[in-house]
């Protein structure tokens, strides 16, 4: 675990490149940690005690460049520190190691199972998430947990719970902006993925409008028996009978 000097000794996030520079090697490096925060912003919306960074650089040291996950999350810190956001992830400011580390894998390796790897371990990174959806003899979606300083293969399965978080993690067929693949998502304890927010919506007008013909099925129902009951007393009355003196 790294420790820090004071905060004057070292240089502050807004001095700091926000990122590495280095172009992603696919769209899916930025679409799907981007599905995960849009996710948490809505189970998490009243909560602001995390952060969820996309492509934004970790300083672990002032004297290093940034190490850059495709995405990250950290629980303790706040949500928002001012209007302009967060420039980058300074562990000397920010006082939290990330809990989760995700890393996309596209046709070529970045150092996800040798220098990255070992860095986020070295941080006390707790969960190591590696995606590839190329994959045909591994598994696309691995889980390492930090065990004694070292990262240990937790479940290639999917959903995998991690209880720190409180969350699972796992992969699924969906359709996300369109696009219609396998994607990571977020799940619960008993397995059941976190929607997306366009089937939120969807779910939600459904809904309304299920409760709609609830509601019209009713009246319906409502205007027949009155219409019955209309019918009876004029029964009734053709019989002679006031149907008002009736208890």
């Amino acid at each position: 675990m790294f420790e820090y000097k004071p905060l004057h000794y070292y240089p502050s996030s807004e001095e700091l490149p926000d990122s590495d520079d280095t172009p992603v090697d696919n769209e899916l490096q930025d679409l799907i940690p981007g599905l995960l925060k849009a996710i948490l912003g809505y189970l998490w919306v009243d909560r602001w005690d995390w952060f969820f960074g996309i492509d934004m650089g970790i300083y672990y040291d002032p004297e290093e460049p940034a190490i850059v996950p495709d995405g990250f999350l950290s629980l303790g810190v706040e949500r928002f520190i001012d209007e302009d956001l967060r420039l980058s992830y300074p562990l000397w400011e920010e006082g939290v190691v990330p809990i989760f580390v995700l890393e996309v894998v596209s046709q070529n390796y970045r150092g996800e199972y040798s220098t990255k790897k070992l860095m986020y371990q070295e941080m006390g990174v707790l969960y190591y998430v590696v995606y590839s959806s190329r994959r045909r003899r591994k598994p696309p979606l691995e889980v390492y947990k930090l065990v004694n300083g070292e990262y240990t293969l937790l479940s290639t399965q999917s959903p995998c719970w991690m209880p720190e978080i409180g969350l699972g993690i796992g992969r699924e067929r969906a359709t996300y902006l369109g696009i219609e693949r396998e994607w990571v998502f977020w799940y619960n304890e008993q397995g059941d993925r976190y929607l997306l927010p366009d089937e939120r919506t969807e779910l939600a007008q459904r809904q309304a409008e299920a409760a709609q013909r609830q509601a019209e099925i009713a009246q319906r129902q409502a205007e027949a028996a009155q219409q019955q009951l209309e019918q009876l007393r004029e029964q009734l009355r053709s019989r002679g009978i006031d149907p008002d003196t009736l208890g």
